[in-house]
């Protein structure tokens, strides 16, 4: 069972209090933690009176925010383990009653599109070649040799040259980015990360025994890109030799931005200058909505792929790209953890590949209009936010005019949107003035559910923007 420290709990903690009472306060920030992932659920919390002494409080309103927690079925009493925190069987943050919101919550914790038309074919055509694999173990290390085969063109018709065996396939992209850190790295290694950035890299980085070293990406505006601040990327490498690197350069998550030919060429330099291992994560990189699919990296970077923002995450599958002596030395570590990816998803996938432009046709065209219509409604209902114009991918980083994103994350699951804090994609609590927006959700959801919600939690945070009563937008 993880155990959480007193410290360390602080520390995630951040700034918690506001204006109200300290019990209320800290049991939701505690379950704000556990709902957007920075604590897992099952995690054994300090002790009340540690917890009381880190944060300078006493122990009655530390008991008294643990009460509130057990009340509202976050935290359970464990004989010998002392209090744990887990997620309830249904949502019963708040007191206030959710708006009626057809289907449940509306859960924009993950930036994803529901499954392409595409795939339901595939799986149906993906049962009848299963026959034909029945024969073997089933037990895939490397993947199967359509598949390898289909991701190895799509790399080549990009322009880099690969064949199937400089394919790895894997479990999804979380998974590929957590065998290269378990392989690559070594206890106290430094691993360069974006800050802010995909939360899940840092995760394996410190599984792995990673020290993460941040560098910052700047969200844009309506006028101006974001992108990597160069003068850091190049002092992080110099100063501290990171063993790795992990970045994603096309529609990075959660900003958006796109990192500009120039400094993709510097950044491979640094990392062979310095000797590391450089991983670029093209997860969203097919979703470009103003332009043209980024260009892939040299053949000496470590390539992640993945099919979850383009046919569907139900199918769990992903990749590296990287040289033959690389997939076979990180296929012989996968056996200790586990023994392959599902041979039937596989199937699936290597049937999608060869048709995906096609498939990206629409998936682009729809993503656009929930992109454009998210931004109208947000430029009316609040229009103090300040949010950037994304080129592609499925979220945008907005900008809040305080620093309560926290806040705002607990009132809108009151008001029956999930949504996951900044300070999530940072490395060490930063970003409570930013908030992950994602648009995959359909238009009429958006319009009609997701930003009269927003626009109520935003108000009820104490914030002075008035809550509109209609939206008379046309996108």
């Amino acid at each position: 069972m993880p155990t959480l420290s007193a410290s360390g709990l602080a520390q995630l903690l951040g700034d918690w209090r506001d204006d109200g009472p300290a019990l209320r306060a800290l049991a939701d920030r505690v379950r704000l933690l556990l709902l957007d992932g920075r604590v897992l659920s099952g995690t054994r919390l300090p002790a009340e009176r540690e917890l009381a002494a880190a944060l300078g409080l006493s122990r009655t309103t530390v008991a008294a925010a643990y009460a509130r927690l057990r009340d509202s079925g976050h935290l359970h009493s464990v004989r010998g383990s002392g209090s744990v925190i887990t997620l309830p069987a249904a949502p019963t943050a708040g007191s206030s009653k959710p708006l009626p919101v057809p289907g449940g919550l509306v859960d924009l914790t993950r930036a994803v599109l529901p499954a392409a038309p595409v795939v339901a074919d595939a799986a149906r055509d993906a049962a009848q070649d299963l026959l034909d694999h029945l024969p073997g173990d089933g037990y895939e290390l490397l993947g199967i040799p359509a598949l390898r085969a289909a991701v190895a063109a799509r790399y080549t018709a990009r322009g880099l040259p690969t064949t199937p065996d400089e394919v790895l396939v894997t479990l999804g992209a979380q998974h590929a980015v957590g065998l290269l850190c378990r392989t690559v790295l070594s206890p106290g290694d430094r691993v360069l990360v974006e800050s802010p950035g995909y939360p899940h890299a840092v995760d394996a980085a410190r599984a792995a025994g990673g020290r993460p070293v941040a560098v910052p990406v700047t969200a844009g505006t309506t006028d101006t890109p974001g992108g990597w601040d160069e003068e850091a990327l190049e002092d992080a490498f110099a100063r501290t030799r990171p063993a790795l690197a992990y970045l994603m350069p096309g529609f990075q998550n959660p900003t958006g931005a796109v990192m500009a030919p120039t400094l993709r060429r510097r950044v491979v330099d640094l990392a062979r200058r310095h000797g590391t291992r450089l991983v670029v994560d093209e997860t969203t990189n097919d979703l470009a909505l103003d332009g043209p699919v980024p260009a892939p990296f040299p053949a000496d970077v470590l390539h992640v792929g993945s099919t979850a923002k383009s046919l569907w995450g139900g199918l769990r599958i992903g990749w590296i790209r990287a040289d033959a002596a690389t997939v076979r030395h990180l296929a012989a570590h996968r056996a200790p953890w586990e023994l392959g990816t599902p041979v039937l998803e596989q199937l699936v996938v290597a049937r999608c590949l060869p048709g995906l432009d096609d498939v990206l046709v629409d998936r682009r065209t729809e993503l656009r209009r929930r992109r454009d219509a998210l931004t109208a409604e947000l430029a009316v209902a609040l229009p103090d936010w300040v949010v950037p114009h994304v080129p592609g991918g499925l979220a945008s980083w907005v900008r809040l005019p305080t620093a309560t994103s926290s806040a705002l994350a607990l009132a809108a699951h009151r008001h029956g949107v999930l949504l996951t804090a900044g300070p999530r994609f940072g490395v060490d609590g930063a970003f409570e003035r930013y908030l992950r927006l994602p648009f995959g959700a359909d238009a009429g959801t958006l319009r009609s559910v997701v930003v009269p919600a927003l626009a109520r939690a935003w108000h009820e945070t104490g914030a002075v923007a008035p809550v509109p009563r209609r939206l008379d937008v046309i996108v």
